[in-house]
C-alpha cells in the first residue's frame, strides 16, 4: 500500500475516459483518488463535437478539472495525444503538479502541431477538412497493435476527432520541464513512431524512463503494470 495520491489521467485521441476505466479501478483500489477527463467532442461527449474545437480547449478541460476539484500534488499522466494536452496543462497548472508522465505520448516542443510529429503528409488535408468541419475518423486499433481480446471493445468505443486539435501548435514556455517529477513510459512491442520521444527522455538525467512489453493502447494491454508504475512515479 502506498500513500493515497491524486492522479489526473488524460486520454488521447479518438478516446474518452472510458479507456483508463482498468488502471483507474486498481489505483483507486489502493486508495488513490483518480479523475479521467473526457475531452470535448469525443467518447461520452462526442454530442458537443463542433468545428471549432481546438488543443486550447481540450487543454482548458483538463485544467479546469483540476481548478474546480481544487487539485494540489497532481500525478498528471497522458497517454498519445495526451502528451500534448497535458504540456499545455502544465503552463498554467505547474504548481499543482508534482509529478508528470507520457504514457508512451508525444513530447513536443514549443510552437509544435501534432500534425509536424505524426501526419505532416496530412497535414494539408487536414487543414481542409478543418476548414469544412469534417472530424478527423479514428483510426482501427489494430494499427496499435492492441490485444485481440479487447480490438472490438475499443474500435467500438472510439470516436472522431475535431482536426484543429491535431494542427494547433501548442505554446510552451518550460513550465514542463520545471516539474519536479518526470517519466516517460514507452511501448516497445509495436513499429512505434514515439520512439524519437523516449530517446530524447532517456538521454536527460532529470527524466525517469520505462519500457513495457505491449502495444500503443499500454493502458488496456496491460493495466495491472501500468497501475504499478503511476504509483512508482508519484
Amino acid at each position: 500500500m502506498t500513500e493515497p495520491r491524486t492522479f489526473v489521467l488524460v486520454h488521447g485521441a479518438w478516446h474518452g475516459g472510458w479507456c483508463w476505466r482498468p488502471v483507474a479501478e486498481r489505483l483507486r483500489g489502493h486508495g488513490h483518488i483518480v479523475y479521467t477527463p473526457t475531452l470535448t467532442g469525443v467518447g461520452e461527449r462526442s454530442h458537443l463535437l463542433r468545428p471549432d474545437i481546438d488543443l486550447e480547449l481540450q487543454i482548458t478541460d483538463v485544467v479546469n478539472v483540476m481548478k474546480w476539484e481544487d487539485l494540489t500534488d497532481v500525478v498528471l499522466v497522458g497517454h498519445s495525444y495526451g502528451g500534448f494536452v497535458i504540456s499545455g496543462v502544465a503552463e498554467q497548472m505547474e504548481e499543482s503538479i508534482s509529478s508528470i508522465v507520457y504514457l508512451d505520448a508525444f513530447l513536443p516542443e514549443d510552437g509544435e502541431a501534432l500534425a509536424d510529429n505524426w501526419l505532416p503528409e496530412r497535414a494539408r488535408q487536414l487543414a481542409e477538412d478543418a476548414d469544412a468541419g469534417i472530424p478527423v475518423p479514428p483510426v482501427p486499433v489494430a494499427y496499435y497493435h492492441v490485444n485481440e481480446r479487447d480490438q472490438a471493445w475499443v474500435d467500438s468505443k472510439c470516436t472522431p476527432h475535431p482536426p484543429k486539435c491535431f494542427l494547433q501548435r501548442i505554446k510552451l514556455s518550460g513550465a514542463r520541464d520545471r516539474i519536479p517529477k518526470k517519466t516517460y513510459v514507452y511501448a516497445d512491442a509495436w513499429p512505434s513512431h514515439f520512439t524519437p520521444f523516449y530517446e530524447k527522455a532517456r538521454r536527460d538525467p532529470s527524466w525517469r524512463t520505462a519500457t513495457v512489453p505491449c502495444g500503443h493502447e499500454v493502458m488496456i494491454d496491460m493495466p495491472d503494470r501500468t497501475a504499478e508504475i503511476l504509483e512508482e512515479v508519484a
